[in-house]
């Protein structure tokens, strides 16, 4: 049996393939488990410093498998939208608070839910053939996977109107340029090399300084001034007890180029 998701490490960075090629991979069961649970893995595992999420074949992510769902919609007494809280969810919980850094891979067609998690990543690298699609309008659903938090923030709130209710495809230029592609890259075939070598750079970085500075934003996006400089005071003191700051802060007297160890 085909396994939904390939978990490759090399070095410190590990790569989530979503691995349904034929169906877009989009996003059924086994996929959205095996997914969530490796995400709940890697929080707490110290080997792995940074996290390359992508999809075999030639696009991203389909979103959600419509051929399953409609299954589920036929099933007598069953709630058809369970899997947002059993699933989607966890995974969207897991990704935007993951204190590593995070790069998505999109090549080809993000749509619905496919799109919802490469927005959640920290990076997002695309190439000419990427596109966008918030298809939830289209099939009578509102946004899940955390749609409605990413893109007011990314995008604007106008902007994640018009792109919810319209539901129409965004190319890659468009994303690049509206910020949903962090990194354009001129051929499709470089998108995965481009990310695993972002990745890797990110993970000889400071790793407990780059996961305070995901969970700063966080607080700052939702809070006031007052809770964000708590936050800040909150990291600074995590951050300046590790080995990696008093180990940089050496280097950077001594004129030499710091080496993180993600402690």
């Amino acid at each position: 049996m085909t396994e939904p998701l390939l978990v490759d490490r090399t070095d410190s960075v590990v790569t989530l393939t979503l691995n349904r090629p034929a169906a877009m991979n989009a996003l059924d069961v086994a996929l959205k488990e095996a997914l969530r649970d490796a995400l709940a893995g890697l929080e707490s595992d110290r080997s792995c410093r940074a996290v390359v999420l992508a999809g075999s074949g030639g696009s991203f992510s389909a979103g959600q498998d419509l051929r399953e769902h409609v299954q589920t919609l036929e099933s007598a007494g069953a709630d058809p939208l369970a899997t947002v809280r059993a699933h989607y969810n966890p995974i969207a919980a897991r990704l935007a608070s993951l204190p590593k850094p995070v790069v998505a891979a999109v090549r080809g067609m993000a749509a619905g839910a496919g799109a919802s998690l490469a927005l959640l990543a920290d990076f997002r690298i695309g190439g000419p053939k990427t596109r966008f699609l918030m298809a939830f309008a289209g099939v009578g659903l509102a946004a899940d996977t955390g749609a409605s938090w990413t893109l007011p923030r990314l995008v604007g709130h106008a902007r994640a109107v018009e792109l919810l209710m319209l539901a129409e495809p965004v190319s890659a230029e468009e994303a690049h340029r509206l910020g949903l592609l962090t990194r354009l890259v001129d051929d499709d075939e470089q998108v995965l090399p481009a990310a695993q070598e972002l990745a890797a750079r990110l993970a000889a970085g400071p790793t407990v300084a780059y996961g305070a500075i995901k969970r700063q934003l966080s607080v700052a996006d939702a809070g006031t001034l007052a809770d964000a400089l708590s936050a800040e005071a909150q990291a600074q003191s995590i951050c300046g007890a590790t080995a990696d700051h008093r180990a940089a802060t050496t280097a950077f007297v001594n004129k030499q180029k710091p080496v993180f160890e993600g402690r």
